[in-house]
């Protein structure tokens, strides 16, 4: 935002946050409308919690006691409308459109050891078209979902039922266990090739995600969706 301001960066440990659309999400089998291919149409796999009530300037040490259910969301982008968004300083309004939930929500204690660290430490699978895209692992996570509460708390109340994702599951071993978005991949091969290689989703494009437990599980279900034309 510095940067959109001709202002230059400041050197910041906080999270990147921004607050996305909130009053309704997409069924996880439902059809998925979008205007036009050339916005860049992106599926983005995530984890997310949602809280209870959190008091104004909840620290991070307390924060994860307000944590009531994990969620699976595939936060969709639309990435060629990302861009000139952001360089107006005031952050996506187009380029965030509803986001898909998974069928269920868990508890942590659900998930016993694999939620650890205010993390959510599953690997997401994800197919597109039905081919292998990425199986990348919540643990990596910069920030800890507690951490992530605190952010967003900082100056104001968050109301019970305040949903609050995790960013792309993104992992350092990316050549092995893929991508959860289109846009990572797109940078991989700019990096390796000079220009990316994958082009976003088109309409009849499909998409699986689903967390899955060592003994093949999946605790939150499965979101598997098209992409259609609105």
């Amino acid at each position: 935002m510095q940067v959109a301001f001709n202002q230059p960066p400041i050197q910041t440990e906080k999270p990147l946050m921004y607050q996305g659309m909130s009053d309704r999400f997409y069924g996880p089998f439902e059809a998925v409308p979008f205007p036009d291919v050339a916005h860049g149409i992106d599926f983005e796999g995530e984890f997310a919690v949602v809280v209870d009530d959190v008091p104004m300037g909840c620290p991070p040490e307390k924060a994860g006691a307000y944590i009531r259910l994990l969620v699976q969301v595939n936060d969709w982008s639309l990435r060629n409308l990302a861009v000139p968004e952001m360089k107006t300083g005031f952050g996506w309004i187009q380029a965030k459109p509803a986001c898909s939930m998974a069928p269920f929500a868990v508890t942590p204690e659900a998930l016993g050891p694999y939620w650890r660290d205010s993390r959510v430490e599953l690997p997401l699978h994800i197919e597109w078209n039905g081919e292998p895209f990425g199986r990348a692992n919540g643990r990596e996570m910069g920030y800890g979902f507690n951490e992530l509460i605190a952010h967003a708390a900082a100056t104001r109340d968050l109301v019970a039922g305040t949903v609050i994702g995790s960013g792309t599951i993104a992992n350092a071993a990316y050549a092995e266990v893929g991508s959860s978005c289109i846009a990572e991949r797109r940078a991989i091969e700019i990096i390796a090739h000079g220009a990316p290689r994958t082009i976003y989703m088109a309409f009849g494009d499909r998409v699986r995600m689903a967390a899955r437990l060592p003994d093949g599980s999946e605790p939150f279900g499965c979101i598997e969706q098209q992409v259609v034309q609105a």
